[in-house]
C-alpha cells in the first residue's frame, strides 16, 4: 500500500500530509524537530491495514512551508487541528516523537474533544531547557552540507536505519544533498521550550495516554517519574536496545505496542 499527498493551507502556510488511507480509527503521526513525515513510512504501512493513517510534514519541515513566520507552539498545535479538520479525521489518535510528541500533547490538552488518545514517543512535558536551542543550532551547524550522496549523509547521521531515516528527508540539488529545513527556523521552534515547563498542560490531558521511552532515552528518569506521578493512569513502556529515534530503529516493535494500546481503546 502506498500513500497520497494532501496539502492543507492554514493562514497561508502550506502543510503537506502523507495519507496512507486505511479503515477505522484515524491516526495522525507527528515527527520530531528537523524530521519529516517519511520517518513514519514503515510504521504507517503496518498500521494502515487497520487504521486511517496520516503523517504530517510539520511547518518548516519537509514538503511543508519552509520559512513560516510563526513557529510558536500554538501554531504547531493549530496546524494539527486544521489537518484533522480538512482531512475529516474525526477524533484521531495523536502519535508524536520528540518535539512532535510535545505538539501532540499540547493539542490534546487544548482540544480535549478532538483527540481520542495520545502516544508520546521519547517526548516529555518538562523544562525549561535554556541550552536546547544552542545545542540544536550547534548540531545542525556541524552537518557538512551539502552531502555528496544520501549514503554519505546516512553514515554521518548515525548509520543504520536511523541514518537512513534522516537521510531520506534530504533533497538533491545540483551540488549535492541538502536538508529540507532552515537551521534558524529549527532553532526558533525551540524558543518556548527553552523558557518554561509545560507540566500544567500535561496535567490537563484527559484522554488515554501511552508513553514510549527508549532504553537510552533523552528523557531524564526523574522527569518520566514526575509525568507518571502527575497522571498515574498513563500507560508507559521502554523498548530495549533503542535510542531517541526508536521509531526508526524498531518500527515493528513499536507497531506491536501501538496495536495493543489501540485495541485497549475499543
Amino acid at each position: 500500500m502506498s500513500w497520497s499527498e494532501h496539502v492543507v493551507m492554514r493562514d497561508g502556510v502550506r502543510l503537506a500530509c502523507r495519507d496512507w488511507g486505511g479503515p477505522g480509527q484515524p491516526i495522525v503521526l507527528l515527527h520530531g524537530l528537523a524530521g519529516h513525515a517519511g520517518e513514519w513510512d514503515a510504521l504507517a504501512r503496518c498500521l494502515s491495514s487497520r487504521y486511517r493513517v496520516v503523517a504530517v510534514d510539520q511547518r518548516g519541515h519537509g514538503a511543508s512551508e519552509r520559512r513560516p513566520q510563526d513557529v510558536s507552539r500554538a501554531a504547531y498545535v493549530a496546524d494539527v487541528v486544521a489537518a484533522a479538520d480538512r482531512l475529516a479525521l474525526r477524533r484521531p489518535v495523536l502519535v508524536g516523537q520528540s518535539l512532535g510528541g510535545h505538539t501532540a500533547m499540547l493539542t490534546a490538552a487544548a482540544h480535549p474533544g478532538l483527540v481520542r488518545a495520545l502516544v508520546l514517543i521519547e517526548a516529555d512535558a518538562g523544562g525549561p531547557n535554556p541550552n536546547g536551542p544552542v545545542d540544536i543550532g550547534g548540531w545542525l551547524d556541524s552537518w557538512p552540507t551539502p552531502f555528496p550522496s544520501r549514503e554519505a549523509a546516512a553514515a554521518f547521521l548515525g548509520g543504520g536505519p536511523v541514518g537512513a531515516g534522516w537521510a531520506a528527508g534530504l533533497e538533491e540539488r545540483e551540488d549535492g544533498w541538502w536538508p529540507r529545513f532552515d537551521r534558524d527556523v529549527m532553532v526558533r521552534s525551540l524558543a518556548e521550550n527553552a523558557q518554561r515547563s509545560f507540566r500544567q498542560e500535561w496535567g490537563q490531558v484527559a484522554c488515554p495516554t501511552l508513553v514510549v521511552l527508549a532504553q537510552s532515552s533523552f528523557i531524564p528518569p526523574q522527569e518520566a517519574d514526575e509525568m507518571l506521578r502527575q497522571r498515574p493512569a498513563t500507560m508507559s513502556m521502554s523498548i530495549p536496545g533503542t535510542g531517541h529515534d526508536l521509531h526508526l530503529e524498531q518500527p515493528e516493535t513499536l507497531h506491536i505496542a501501538l496495536s495493543c494500546f489501540l485495541q485497549s481503546l475499543a
